[in-house]
């Protein structure tokens, strides 16, 4: 019999970007979160207010009614939920190892785009980088 997985901490993609909206604007209604997504993400009115509330279910934001919107506001912070994603990163690919995560990104990444600026013949990449 397989046991349940403890709930990740970070959110599916889309609630993320949710809480990005919230993170940018503030307290804000449904539609001006959808509004706020846009130049990310095209969702439609109904989709954004299932995640608002999939997010108010499980804590990540709080919701208050104003006549007859909701108006929402993230719970969390933009930074401890950094945080709990590079530790899940940390946790999932680096055996819980800060120190290996940290060896990777600066000798790893730094490796990868060596490599593919050597493979860039137009100097696009190096461009980009600078």
């Amino acid at each position: 019999m397989r046991t349940a997985r403890p709930p990740k901490e970070i959110p599916p993609p889309l609630e993320l970007e949710c809480l990005k909206a919230l993170w940018e604007i503030g307290e804000a209604n449904v539609r001006a979160v959808q509004q706020q997504m846009e130049p990310r993400k095209r969702l439609a009115y109904t989709t954004v207010m299932t995640l608002l509330e999939r997010l108010a279910k499980k804590g990540g934001v709080a919701r208050r009614k104003v006549g007859r919107a909701f108006f929402y506001t993230a719970t969390v912070e933009r930074e401890a939920m950094r945080r709990k994603a590079v530790q899940e990163l940390a946790d999932s690919l680096f055996d819980g190892s800060m120190d290996l995560l940290r060896n990777y990104a600066v000798h790893g990444v730094v490796a990868s785009v060596a490599v593919a600026a050597e493979e860039r013949s137009d100097g696009r990449l190096d461009a980009a980088l600078l």
